[in-house]
């Protein structure tokens, strides 16, 4: 039987078109005139033999095939991509990819980004977040920062610093007329928890530690990943765990507050970490020597 493939121009098109709903704003996108979006489309369905998309006057819309085809093209489109662009990255020999937990990237590492670029013009940086590196590859990346305990088998690793976890919260929240003194005042508020491939609740034994390990809290927030939770205590919704890299900025500027005097210390933390293999690339050992210099006295006075 023979096997019928579409063409990735087709694909592209379609996948833009599918994302912006729109054909002219899918043309804008990929520096193509309209006329050929549509082209591109009307081919995919002639192949397919199916209608993708409904058209109105307005707009477009997916069709239950279309929609169906979509989840299924999208991630082979992306891999595709990430792909050639590895290629020509390293060709390039000045390309640094660098994955992170969107909680470090966002709070700690984009922010002082401006300060590598300065020292380092010459390198060019590709930053992808991700939830889990359980789902990467080694060669997806040449250096990552990872949470855990640093014991990751064919990884040259360095642990960023020492880490403790404790409550903080909105300084919004203590002007609610709620008291916030001591542990037991938790039963009055609401607490957000972190359920994350990355971390562990780590609610009950900060609980344990400050003496009141039968506690119930008012109410709880569930969020799936730690930048989620701790936006939701910037925005006064609750009480949540920080983690000393991660909310060392938002201490630092009032937009969060420790209310509680007690730090419970933990074995993981945030580590720069690179496949051994690549561990010695100049370019990973000025990103990793930045990182160690950059972050280590911050966090470590945290």
């Amino acid at each position: 039987m023979r096997r019928v493939l579409p063409s990735l121009s087709s694909l592209r098109a379609f996948e833009a078109a599918a994302r912006h709903q729109s054909f002219t704003r899918a043309a804008a996108e990929l520096n193509l005139a309209q006329t050929a979006i549509s082209h591109q489309i009307k081919n995919l369905e002639d192949l397919l033999q199916v209608a993708l998309f409904t058209r109105e006057r307005s707009a477009v819309r997916l069709t239950d095939v279309g929609h169906e085809y979509l989840e299924s093209v999208r991630d082979v489109i992306n891999q595709i991509t990430a792909a050639t662009d590895r290629v020509i990255d390293k060709h390039r020999g000045n390309v640094l990819t660098v994955a992170c937990l969107t909680a470090f990237a966002v709070k700690c590492l984009i922010p002082h980004l401006g300060d590598f670029r300065r020292r380092h013009p010459d390198i060019v940086l590709r930053i992808g977040t991700v939830v889990s590196f359980d789902l990467l590859q080694h060669h997806d990346y040449d250096v990552a920062i990872r949470y855990g305990s640093g014991s990751w088998r064919g990884f040259a690793t360095h642990k960023i610093a020492p880490e403790e976890v404790f409550p903080v919260c909105s300084p919004r929240l203590l002007k609610s007329g709620m008291k916030l003194k001591i542990p037991s005042d938790l039963h009055q508020h609401t607490v957000i928890r972190t359920s994350s491939f990355a971390l562990r609740d780590e609610w009950p034994q900060w609980l344990e530690l400050a003496g009141v390990s039968d506690l119930e809290f008012a109410d709880e927030i569930a969020c799936d990943l730690l930048f989620p939770s701790i936006q939701a205590a910037v925005d006064g919704l609750g009480v949540v765990m920080g983690r000393t890299a991660v909310v060392a900025t938002d201490i630092a500027n009032g937009t969060l507050i420790e209310p509680f005097d007690i730090r419970m210390p933990t074995n993981s933390g945030y580590h720069v970490t690179s496949p051994i293999e690549r561990a010695d690339m100049p370019m990973v050992t000025t990103f990793r020597n930045w990182v160690l210099e950059r972050f280590q006295p911050a966090l470590s006075a945290a």
